[in-house]
């Protein structure tokens, strides 16, 4: 334990100024499922600062985080498509929450009916969901996530846009007008093949509404991985138990040539293509291990090490941005990590700096174990009716 209190002062220190966070806490009190996913109607609410969920396979462990999730984001973390979100044979679903942010009480309602989404905080509706993102922010950890390493690059700049997007709101805004746009432009490149018009004129205007936007998060995204990285080597040394030095590489066309002139010298090649081949929805990232691609060279427990350091360094930079630590939603750690790196996890998000964790587990027993001890630990046995 000396060495997790050194290594919990010493990234604190690096990452954001000391206060005290029982002070400056978001959490949440209580929510409700109303058809949503495997939920007819439940309530659950939530007293202490570290909440165990246990149940069998299929009872709603996953969905009931996925549902803390859905107010945080206004969406699934795990499915973009809304009939998915909703229980079968219903037209729609309800999600109410009660949480608190820095001593003061809000209430998010989520609802989809007929296909209609609708989000209230505090009894005001929004006009664009995107002024959401960020106010109550939240990091996900699952099974999943190994598609960030493994997957293709869309995953990476999923998870990336994901992070800088709750830090900076205008960097979510840029991005939408962003993908907006693209989309604009290759429906146009789609209907210059079929008509065999010059439309050379309406093309210069997509192109610049694409640099005015696209640069700007190219500069976000550039800027940001450097500091972060040493977050994410600190994460990784303590997780892995040993010094292994991983970076991670961007790329992007723009590193080697202006938007601008990027667009215009690809424009024959995008014409014959019929989409638009350059831009920063073409930016990946390379995660690297002692200076290999680690989606190639690096073992399971490598990748898995790497995963959770990078997520957690996403929970740091979060809270130092905002000054209060953003909910963690921990997805079935105990079945993809070996013992020795789930005791340095607990160990962790155990600790004073963090802030509500939520951790899901099959076995209620395995749990309890995990923090017998810790002061404010709930334990929610889903299936079970709650008072």
């Amino acid at each position: 334990m000396a060495r997790l209190s050194t290594f919990c002062f010493m990234l604190s220190a690096f990452c954001f100024p000391l206060f005290p966070y029982f002070c400056r806490l978001l959490t949440i009190k209580n929510i409700s499922l109303t058809q949503f996913k495997n939920y007819a109607h439940t309530a659950y609410a939530f007293e202490q600062r570290i909440v165990g969920i246990t149940g069998r396979n299929g009872s709603g462990k996953t969905n009931l985080l996925d549902a803390i999730y859905y107010l945080c984001f206004t969406k699934s973390y795990f499915s973009s498509n809304e009939g998915q979100n909703t229980q079968y044979q219903t037209n729609g679903f309800r999600l109410d929450g009660q949480l608190e942010r820095n001593g003061q009480p809000h209430r998010i309602i989520c609802t989809l009916k007929d296909g209609k989404k609708d989000i209230t905080l505090d009894e005001e509706s929004y006009d664009r969901f995107s002024r959401h993102i960020g106010q109550f922010p939240a990091v996900m950890i699952a099974p999943d996530d190994a598609e960030i390493i493994l997957g293709g690059s869309e995953e990476r700049r999923k998870w990336l846009d994901g992070l800088l997007s709750q830090l900076y709101p205008n960097y979510l805004e840029h991005l939408i007008t962003y993908n907006k746009i693209l989309q604009q432009r290759n429906s146009l490149l789609k209907t210059i093949a079929t008509q065999n018009r010059n439309q050379d004129a309406l093309l210069d205007i997509f192109d610049d509404q694409l640099v005015q936007h696209g640069v700007p998060v190219f500069e976000m995204r550039r800027a940001f991985l450097p500091a972060f990285i040493q977050q994410v080597q600190q994460l990784y040394d303590y997780l892995a138990g040993k010094h292994e030095v991983v970076s991670i590489q961007y790329q992007c066309n723009l590193l080697e040539q202006p938007l601008d002139k990027l667009l215009a010298a690809n424009r024959h090649k995008d014409l014959l293509l019929q989409r638009t081949s350059g831009g920063i929805h073409r930016d990946d990232l390379v995660f690297l291990l002692d200076g290999h691609a680690m989606k190639a060279s690096a073992s399971q427990g490598q990748r898995k090490s790497f995963l959770f350091a990078l997520k957690l360094a996403q929970y740091e930079v979060i809270k130092q941005q905002k000054q209060f630590p953003p909910l963690l939603l921990l997805d079935d750690v105990f079945e993809k990590l070996d013992q020795e790196r789930v005791t340095r996890l607990i160990q962790l998000v155990s600790s004073p700096e963090y802030g509500q964790v939520f951790i899901t587990d099959t076995h209620a027993a395995r749990l309890q174990e995990a923090f017998q001890g810790q002061a404010g630990f709930q334990l929610i046995e889903i299936g079970k009716k709650e008072e």
